[in-house]
């Protein structure tokens, strides 16, 4: 219900929103503008949901991107640096600050919620310094594209970009043998699996739904770089939570961190990780917020720590921790990003958008509430 039931709360919004839009959410154009707007806030939802995982929280990350912003602006802006160099070191000091806050949480034992607190307040402080209270400005073209540009188009002329149509057949392809994988291992080990002819439905389902969203790409420009981005890292950060030992280690630690330990996971060691991938992520972030605006600004960033939080409890984290996924945190996200969008189209004032945000984090959470309460009786 958790995985399922927000997935199908998302087809619901954008149901009712192309409904309410006449069909205008879901315009080639408006789709491709959803991915860019909301891709440096699924990236941090990414590593947020893996921090409350393990049973923290990151209060930095929104800090951090302006920072990492501040930052690449003064690299590439004032001294000349090649945009990939910059962006380069712009991820090494997101490491340098996710090892600097995991390691007064993970080995000298401070509460995160204290560290990434101070941590908020430190890197303001210093985008602030960095920038001398100014915007810098532009980028370069090529860094600019990480949020705003394309994949190029190549093959002879169709009505449709090419390279878009052959990633989407990759997909359904990667996602129908992933499933039947996961069901033929299932099967091994005597474990259920749902009817052959629910999970046909479901198949047929998902090969839909990515055909739709193929085609729909692919009538624009196709698909936007920052949308690879992302999906590299839910690929990459999805395997490592599902099958890697560091990641089961993490779901250990925020279900029950003295079992795990008795268990002789080095509980220290992965929470230092956790927030050394959660830096990165922000730098990732702080990146494709700057190229997106094409300017470093010291207003960057502004709560977007509780926009990941949020989507990541949509998504299906738990405030206990252990529980959640890397792709809920995504779906969550997308939640968000749809609401936000849909009701701008059809005119909603930001003061109510406020409003209805909160209601959904408030149902999420609540729902997650009543479901243990549930499994407790």
């Amino acid at each position: 219900m958790r995985q399922y039931g927000m997935l199908i709360a998302l087809a619901f919004i954008v149901v009712l929103f192309q409904i309410w839009t006449d069909g205008t959410l879901l315009l080639p154009n408006n789709v491709s503008n959803l991915i860019q707007q909301n891709g440096y806030i699924l990236i941090l939802a990414i590593g947020m949901m893996i921090v409350i995982i393990a049973g923290h929280i990151d209060l930095s990350v929104g800090s951090l991107v302006a920072f990492v912003g501040a930052m690449s602006a003064v690299m590439m802006v004032k001294h000349d640096m090649p945009w990939v160099l910059a962006l380069v070191l712009s991820l090494l000091i997101g490491a340098v600050a996710g090892a600097w806050q995991g390691f007064f949480i993970a080995y000298v034992g401070i509460p995160s919620f204290i560290v990434t607190l101070a941590g908020m307040l430190l890197f303001r402080g210093l985008t602030q310094i960095v920038l001398e209270g100014q915007s810098l400005a532009p980028f370069p073209d090529g860094f600019q594209n990480i949020a705003k540009g394309f994949i190029p188009e190549m093959g002879p002329y169709t009505q449709y970009h090419n390279p878009t149509l052959l990633l989407g057949l990759a997909t359904i392809a990667f996602l129908l043998l992933r499933e039947w994988r996961d069901r033929k291992r299932q099967l091994a080990f005597d474990l259920d699996v749902l009817p052959v002819g629910l999970w046909a439905a479901k198949c047929v389902a998902m090969t839909a739904a990515v055909v739709a969203f193929t085609l729909t790409l692919a009538s624009f420009h196709g698909v936007p770089v920052v949308m690879l981005i992302m999906c590299g890292l839910l690929i990459t950060l999805g395997y490592v939570m599902r099958n890697a030992v560091v990641g089961r280690h993490v779901y250990a630690l925020g279900g029950n961190k003295a079992a795990a330990k008795l268990s002789g996971v080095k509980d220290k060691r992965v929470t230092f990780l956790v927030f050394v991938n959660m830096g990165v992520l922000a730098a990732l972030a702080g990146c494709v917020y700057a190229a997106r605006l094409n300017a470093g600004t010291p207003q960057a960033g502004l709560n977007f720590e509780l926009e990941a939080i949020a989507a990541s409890f949509i998504g299906g984290a738990s405030m206990s921790g252990g529980v959640g996924t890397v792709m809920g945190a995504v779906i969550g996200g997308l939640v968000l990003g749809v609401l936000n969008n849909g009701m701008s189209l059809v005119g909603i004032g930001t003061d109510y958008q406020q409003v209805i945000k909160g209601l959904v984090l408030l149902a999420a959470v609540g729902f997650d509430v009543w479901n243990k309460r549930k499994a407790g009786r």
